[in-house]
């Protein structure tokens, strides 16, 4: 069973993407901020995919990118990046495919399908 961490600071968001995954047939865990993420990652190594929120306090998704690629431990772990912005800019190295929230739940399926 592919595992999806879900990393965003909105408490709802994480819960319903939690519940919408989880009927689709994956496993989830969830933390609210990159440096979280992080800690889960080094925990469970074996993680499919990340879906990473941009804007989150303590380390936000660019710092959380940038920390990942030079962590040997985790660089391979694919992550998709979900995000409200309109034109995310630079610092999104190594990263499978940006989602624009509100999500396409089928287009979210697709991809980490993909991934």
């Amino acid at each position: 069973m592919k595992t999806i961490l879900i990393v965003d600071d909105d408490a709802d968001i994480r819960a319903v993407l939690s519940e919408f995954l989880e009927a689709e047939g994956y496993g989830t865990a969830t933390a609210e901020n990159g440096r979280d993420a992080l800690s889960y990652l080094h925990r469970h190594p074996r993680t499919s995919v990340v879906l990473l929120d941009l804007m989150m306090p303590v380390m936000n998704g660019y710092q959380f990118i940038a920390a990942r690629q030079q962590d040997a431990a985790v660089a391979a772990i694919p992550v998709v990046v979900m995000t409200a912005r309109g034109a995310v800019g630079a610092g999104l190295g190594g990263v499978t495919k940006v989602l624009p929230k509100p999500m396409d739940l089928d287009d979210l399926l697709a991809t980490l399908q993909a991934a």
